[in-house]
């Protein structure tokens, strides 16, 4: 569960927040456009934060997620998603 403290890692200037409870966070990034979906189980173990990512919206308006990856806490979840706007800005590496 997300309480209070958590959620102060979220910079409004760095993140448009589209959605918060105690369990879920939606945001995009300022920077590439990318929505996240951050949610909180509290299973198999507290702590635990499942990240999803999606590259853009449809026309519809509808996100698709993938799977990302799990990070320990929400301040982490947030470093990862820094670094993977540092990734992408910086421009992918060709495919070989």
């Amino acid at each position: 569960m997300f309480d209070a403290n958590d959620l102060m890692c979220l910079d409004t200037k760095y993140f448009q927040i589209i959605n918060v409870n105690e369990y879920d966070v939606t945001v995009m990034s300022r920077n590439t456009g990318h929505y996240w979906y951050l949610h909180n189980p509290e299973y198999p173990k507290r702590g635990t934060v499942i990240i999803f990512h999606s590259h853009h919206a449809d026309r519809t308006g509808r996100v698709r997620y993938h799977l990302h990856g799990k990070a320990n806490t929400l301040r982490q979840a947030v470093k990862s998603i820094r670094g993977h706007d540092r990734w992408q800005m910086a421009g992918r590496p060709p495919k070989m």
